[in-house]
C-alpha cells in the first residue's frame, strides 16, 4: 500500500459548515468554496467626543443582514472612529461608516453622531451625540433609516449654566443620558450581539456610546456598556477616554476647569460574516486522510426538528416618558413557527444553543421618548429574532416615537406621528410567521397622547379635543398564541391567558389614560389630583408588553416613564427528546405527553438531544 494503507485513489464528499470570520481592519474575505448564504454583521466607527465640558460622542451604528447569496471575494471597510474635538469649545467627528459587498451590493451602517461642545452643534448618526451645556438639541440615531434602527439619539442638554454636564451619547440599547448639576451624563449602553456572532471584541457587546464632561468640578459621566468612552474626570482639565478598540464605542467628552481639554476619539468599528457552504466534489482519499488527521476536515452541521406545535417568541415592550400628553411603549414583535422549525447549528449534535430574552425599555424623563425593548433571540444559524417594541413619544417635538416590533405611540405634541412596525416574517422558514402593528398618532399640540401598537392591532390615535374630554389613546391589541402552541397554562404562559404583545396606552392632561392593550400593555395615567405626579403601569413581565405613558405638568429631572414588559420565548419537542435549559428561572414541562415544552424567562441555554 505505497499510499500508506489508505485503499482507493478519491471518494465523492458532501458536506456543510458555518465559518465565523471577524475583521477589525479592512480588507477581503474569500468565501468558502460553494457557500450560498453569508449573515453579517455591521458596526460603524464611533463619534468623537468635545471639548471643554463636551458631550460625548454616539455609538457606531450596528445593523444585522441576514440571508446574503455570497461566494468568493467578499471586500470589507472597518470605519475609523472620529477624532475627538481638538480646538477650544469644538464638537468631535462622526465615526466612519463600515460594510462590506456581497453579490454586487454594499451593506453598511452609518458612523456615530459627534459629541459637541459648548454651545456647538451635535450631529444625528448611527447613534447621535449629545448635546451640550448651555442645551441644544440631542443628535438623533438611525441616520440612515433602516429598520429596524441602527442606534439611538444622543441625550438632551438640559443645563443652564454652573456646573451642569453635558449629554451622554446614544448608544446602540439605549438613548444617552442627560447631564444634571454636577455631574455630566452617561453614555448610552450598547448590544450583547455575541449570541449570534461569537469572536467579537468585547465580548460581543459593541456600540455604546460615550460620556459626558461636566464644568468646574462636577462629576464626569461614564461610557456606556459596549466600548463608550469616559468622559475627562471632573474638578480639572481632563481629556475624554477613547471608544474602545473594535467596538464602535463613543468617544467621552472633556472636563472644563480652567482650560480646553481634547476630547476622545470613537472607537473604530468591526465587521463579522457568518457562512453556511454547501460544498460537494470530488476529494482524494489521501486528502482526506491528512485533513481528517490535521483537524482540518470541515465538521457537519448538526440539525435539530422542533416540532408540529413549534416556536413562540417576543420581545421586550417598549418604554415611555413622562409629559402631559405622552405615547403609550409599543409592543414586542411577535414570533409563531406553526410548522416544524429546524435548529441549524454551527457546531454537534447536543451543543448548548444560546437564547436571548428581551428586556423591557426603560422608561425616561420628560424630554426624552421611552427607550425601545430588546430582541429576543434564538441563536442559531439563522437567529430567529422577535423585535423590541418601540418607546413611546415624549412630550417634545424632536423625540417623536420609536419603531420597533410594534411601534410606539406618538405624543400629542407637534403632531406626532407613531413609530412603525418593523418585525419581519422569518424568512429562513415559510411558516414562520412575524407581527406587529404601529402606534398610534397624536394630533396636536395640547391634545392626547396615542396608544402604542400591539401584536395584534395598532395603537388608539391621540383624542382631538383640548382640555377635559376624551381619554388617551388606548394600547393596541396583542395577539392570542393558544390556536398555535395550545393552552399550556399559567405557568408557562403567565398572568395574560395565552395573549401577548399588547401596547401601552397614551395620556391627556385633566383626562383619563388611555387602556393598555391585552397581551401585557400598561394603562396609561392621565391627572394625578393632589399631586400633579403619576407613573403609568409598566409592560407586565415577560409578556413583551408595552408600558403606559406617566404623567407631569412640568419637567422633572427622575427617569419617571413606566418600563417596558421582558419577552419570553416557548419551543415545543417531540416527548422523545431530552431537553434541558439554563438557569434555574427556566424551565422544561415535566408533564407526561406527545410533547415537550421549553419555557425561558431569562436569557440561558437550550440542549436538545
Amino acid at each position: 500500500m505505497a499510499n500508506g494503507g489508505i485503499i482507493g485513489v478519491s471518494n465523492k464528499a458532501s458536506f456543510g459548515r458555518c465559518t465565523f470570520t471577524v475583521k477589525t481592519s479592512s480588507g477581503n474575505i474569500t468565501a468558502q468554496s460553494g457557500t450560498a448564504v453569508v449573515q453579517a454583521l455591521v458596526v460603524s466607527g464611533g463619534g468623537g467626543g468635545g471639548t471643554s465640558y463636551g458631550s460625548g460622542g454616539g455609538g457606531g451604528g450596528a445593523r444585522q443582514i441576514s440571508s446574503v447569496n455570497a461566494s468568493g471575494t467578499i471586500p470589507v471597510t472597518i470605519g475609523g472612529g472620529g477624532s475627538g474635538g481638538s480646538n477650544p469649545n469644538t464638537a468631535g467627528a462622526n465615526g466612519v461608516n463600515s460594510s462590506f459587498v456581497g453579490c454586487g451590493t454594499t451593506y453598511s451602517s452609518t458612523g456615530g453622531g459627534r459629541g459637541a461642545g459648548p454651545g456647538n452643534s451635535k450631529t444625528p448618526g448611527g447613534s447621535g451625540g449629545g448635546a451640550s451645556n448651555p442645551p441644544g438639541t440631542q443628535g438623533s440615531g438611525n441616520a440612515g433609516s433602516f429598520s429596524p434602527s441602527e442606534g439611538n439619539p444622543g441625550g438632551p442638554g438640559t443645563g443652564t449654566g454652573g456646573n451642569y454636564g453635558s449629554a451622554g451619547g446614544g448608544g446602540h440599547g439605549a438613548v444617552g443620558g442627560n447631564g444634571s448639576n454636577p455631574t455630566g451624563g452617561t453614555g448610552g449602553a450598547g448590544t450583547d450581539f455575541s449570541p449570534s456572532f461569537p469572536g467579537l471584541p468585547n465580548s460581543g457587546v459593541l456600540a455604546g456610546g460615550g460620556g459626558a464632561g461636566t464644568f468646574q468640578g462636577g462629576t464626569a459621566g461614564s461610557g456606556g456598556p459596549g466600548g463608550g468612552g469616559a468622559a475627562g474626570a471632573g474638578g480639572g482639565n481632563n481629556a475624554g477616554t477613547a471608544g474602545a478598540g473594535n467596538t464602535g464605542g463613543g468617544g467621552g467628552g472633556a472636563s472644563f476647569q480652567s482650560a480646553q481639554a481634547n476630547g476622545g476619539a470613537g472607537g473604530p468599528g468591526v465587521v463579522a460574516i457568518k457562512e453556511l457552504s454547501k460544498a460537494s466534489g470530488v476529494w482524494s482519499m489521501q486528502s482526506q486522510f491528512q485533513a481528517q488527521s490535521q483537524g482540518k476536515w470541515p465538521k457537519f452541521i448538526a440539525t435539530h426538528t422542533m416540532v408540529t406545535k413549534g416556536i413562540f417568541m417576543v420581545g421586550g415592550g417598549g418604554g415611555t416618558s413622562v409629559a402631559p400628553s405622552g405615547g403609550g411603549g409599543g409592543g414586542g414583535g411577535l414570533v409563531l413557527t406553526p410548522n416544524s422549525y429546524t435548529i441549524t447549528l454551527c457546531g454537534n449534535a447536543g451543543d448548548a444553543i444560546p437564547i436571548t430574552i428581551g428586556g423591557g425599555g426603560a422608561g425616561q424623563a420628560w424630554a426624552t421618548r421611552g427607550v425601545s425593548g430588546g430582541n429576543s433571540v434564538v441563536g442559531d444559524f439563522n437567529g430567529l429574532t422577535s423585535v423590541g417594541g418601540g418607546g413611546g413619544g415624549s412630550y417634545t417635538t424632536p423625540s417623536s416615537a420609536s419603531p420597533g416590533g410594534s411601534g410606539g405611540g406618538g405624543s400629542g405634541e407637534g403632531v406626532q406621528t407613531g413609530g412603525t412596525a418593523t418585525q419581519p416574517g422569518q424568512g429562513g422558514d415559510s411558516g414562520t410567521y412575524g407581527f406587529g402593528s404601529a402606534g398610534g398618532t397624536g394630533l396636536g399640540p395640547g391634545r392626547a397622547g396615542a396608544g402604542g401598537g400591539g401584536a395584534g392591532a395598532a395603537g388608539t390615535n391621540g383624542s382631538g379635543s383640548l382640555g377635559p374630554g376624551p381619554s388617551g389613546g388606548a394600547g393596541g391589541d396583542g395577539k392570542s398564541v393558544i390556536p398555535v402552541m395550545g393552552s399550556l397554562g399559567t405557568p408557562f404562559f403567565g398572568p395574560t391567558n395565552g395573549t401577548f404583545a399588547g401596547g401601552g396606552g397614551g395620556n391627556k392632561c385633566t383626562a383619563p389614560g388611555g387602556a393598555g392593550g391585552p397581551g401585557g400593555g400598561g394603562a396609561a395615567v392621565g391627572t394625578a389630583p393632589g399631586s400633579g405626579f403619576a407613573v403609568g403601569t409598566a409592560g407586565t413581565t415577560n409578556t413583551g408588553g408595552g408600558a403606559g405613558a406617566s404623567y407631569d405638568v412640568g419637567p422633572r429631572a427622575c427617569a419617571c416613564g413606566a418600563n417596558g414588559g421582558s419577552g419570553r420565548v416557548i419551543i415545543n419537542f417531540p416527548d422523545a427528546r431530552t431537553v434541558s435549559v439554563t438557569p434555574g428561572a427556566n424551565a422544561v414541562n415535566p408533564s407526561p405527553g406527545s410533547t415537550k415544552t421549553a419555557v425561558f424567562t431569562v436569557s440561558g441555554t437550550l440542549t436538545v438531544s
